[in-house]
């Protein structure tokens, strides 16, 4: 699932809005959750432990990071990027920003968890973006401008990898430069519409069931108004994902969230009747609504590996505590009379060990890694044969 989450959490013209996707991650439970329009770290906490409570306790989150690309005018861009993983399928190997003149592509890296990762490993680069907004030659140049850094970045990657790019592209027809440039099928890259639905969308009734936005008419919410009558949210994947191979697209499964095909719901908002239809209930809408300016979209991906499955015994005995995004404290807990060791580890992405923590007759305790730069850090019981657990600072 990709969502774009309008600002949050500093849009609060509607209280409380992290109920409503509580309940949109509890309908779908998605496996991978890529994210824009993310404000801050505890905007990124605050839906972690929602997809840990709601979806799966093996949720994790890649690094959050502020946008870089937008440095030299003043640093002023509180719309981040993120993706989410269920760490028992996925496995987070690097994640890397690409600038831009406007914002960052955010690329993650993810290995299959499956059982003979180590001999046949499959990997899935996941790139998260959020072009440039509005209408116009110029606006246009410049969605083509970011797209055209991706395509130099992705020059390095080899020419069979799985790509997927999730974001809001903004884009208004599939003659736009931007989206053009993405499906060029003389790049190294080629990307492809996996719903096959490309097209002049922008109010044109025929590309209904694809529409992501507006889902309001109402002002005072925040985000656009307008009604339901724009593409502007995708999930590509590079065009070896459509046929069979190691991880691939399922067809028939794309879908804009929410969107029940009604043409009825044109220019409607989406919790109204106009827009109601057999997919989506009248509780999910009314949670799109309230929630975002944008509807999310969703797609299946199926591999022909076998997940590893992995019981996860240490977290009775040895468990973080509340979220694994910390900011100053980390809080875990020990069930002591399962270990003889008396030192707990705190380990760099390089293997350093950078934290040395002794264990007292407590089996709660209060870490301070404040002084620990922003970072992926692993924290490891010594002589026992439980996994290293993951934190992100």
């Amino acid at each position: 699932m990709f969502y774009n989450l309008l600002n949050f959490p500093y849009d609060n013209n509607v209280p409380n809005r992290i109920q409503y996707l509580d309940l949109i991650l509890s309908d779908y439970q998605p496996d991978l959750f890529m994210v824009c329009e993310l404000n801050n770290l505890s905007g990124a906490q605050a839906i972690l432990q929602v997809l840990q409570s709601r979806v799966s306790e093996d949720f994790e989150s890649a690094v959050f990071t502020y946008n870089t690309s937008d440095d030299n005018t003043g640093n002023q861009n509180d719309l981040q990027n993120l993706m989410f993983y269920n760490s028992s399928k996925f496995i987070l190997e690097s994640q890397h920003e690409v600038p831009t003149l406007y914002r960052d592509f955010n690329h993650y890296k993810l290995k299959l968890n499956s059982t003979n990762q180590s001999t046949n490993p499959v990997y899935l680069n996941v790139i998260v973006c959020h072009l440039k907004a509005s209408s116009g030659a110029n606006n246009q140049a410049l969605r083509l401008e970011m797209v055209q850094d991706l395509t130099t970045y992705l020059n390095g990657f080899p020419a069979n990898s799985n790509v997927m790019l999730a974001g809001d592209l903004n884009v208004y027809s599939h003659l736009e430069p931007a989206i053009s440039e993405l499906l060029h099928t003389e790049n190294n890259i080629v990307f492809a519409d996996p719903a096959d639905r490309m097209g002049n969308w922008h109010n044109n009734t025929e590309y209904l069931d694809m529409f992501t936005q507006s889902t309001r008419n109402q002002t005072g919410l925040g985000g656009a108004s307008g009604g339901f009558d724009d593409r502007f949210d995708f999930i590509l994947t590079s065009t070896n994902m459509l046929s069979e191979q190691d991880i691939y697209y399922v067809d028939n499964s794309y879908k804009a969230y929410g969107n029940n095909g009604n043409l009825d719901c044109y220019n409607q908002e989406i919790k109204d009747d106009f827009c109601e239809g057999v997919d989506f209930s009248s509780e999910i809408r009314d949670a799109l609504y309230y929630f975002s300016d944008h509807l999310p979209v969703t797609l299946q991906l199926v591999t022909n590996q076998t997940i590893l499955n992995i019981p996860r015994y240490q977290m009775d005995n040895f468990q973080i505590i509340g979220s694994n995004i910390v900011e100053n404290l980390l809080e875990v807990k020990i069930n002591k009379s399962t270990f003889s060791s008396n030192k707990l580890y705190i380990y760099n992405t390089l293997g350093q060990v950078v934290k040395v923590i002794p264990l007292d007759h407590s089996n709660r305790l209060s870490i301070d890694v404040s002084h620990l730069s922003n970072g992926l850090y692993y924290i490891h019981m010594s002589n026992t044969n439980v996994q290293p657990l993951k934190f992100i600072k």
